[in-house]
């Protein structure tokens, strides 16, 4: 995914990509291609780059444990410029390159952007049940008869304190 940025123009510029994800070094649970799409802004001493792609992922539900596959997308931005590096710098959004740079590869960063979008909680929709902790049934497809009157022993001190502080 590489942008030849020697002979643009200063102004906006798009540009599509589409591969399979191997080409940027990513596997499971990503498969098959992906596709982004780079809004370039060149200015004298100054690109700013605005990158949106698509991933297909098979992720395994977190509460039922279902496989199931959807699309991940990742966004964001990136601004390089053209002179040296300072002494120190905070931000992971900002590249020096050096002024006879003549191409940009965003390779590495599309990789690092889907891997950061993967969410935390890897839900099959949004109000997944889960299984039952005791008998194990998927509480999306039937209601089990299992009593969850019992508490974990572990709880009862948060329990106490609740009760304490709903009678005052």
């Amino acid at each position: 995914m590489i942008i030849k940025i020697s002979n643009l123009n200063d102004g906006v510029h798009n540009f599509d990509f589409e591969g399979k994800i191997n080409t940027i070094e990513l596997n499971e649970p990503f498969y098959n291609g992906f596709s982004s799409s780079v809004r370039l802004e060149k200015h004298h001493y100054q690109i700013i780059i605005d990158v949106s792609s698509e991933f297909k992922v098979k992720y395994e539900c977190d509460r039922c444990g279902k496989a199931y596959k959807t699309k991940l997308k990742s966004d964001y931005q990136m601004v390089y410029l053209m002179n040296e590096r300072p002494a120190e710098t905070d931000s992971i959004n900002i590249s020096y390159l050096p002024k006879d740079t003549v191409k940009i590869d965003i390779s590495s960063d599309v990789r690092e952007y889907a891997l950061l979008s993967i969410p935390m909680k890897k839900l099959c929709k949004e109000n997944c049940k889960g299984l039952c902790p005791n008998c194990g049934k998927d509480l999306n497809k039937e209601q089990c008869s299992c009593k969850n009157d019992e508490v974990d022993s572990r709880w009862k001190p948060l329990i106490d304190l609740k009760d304490k502080l709903n009678l005052n």
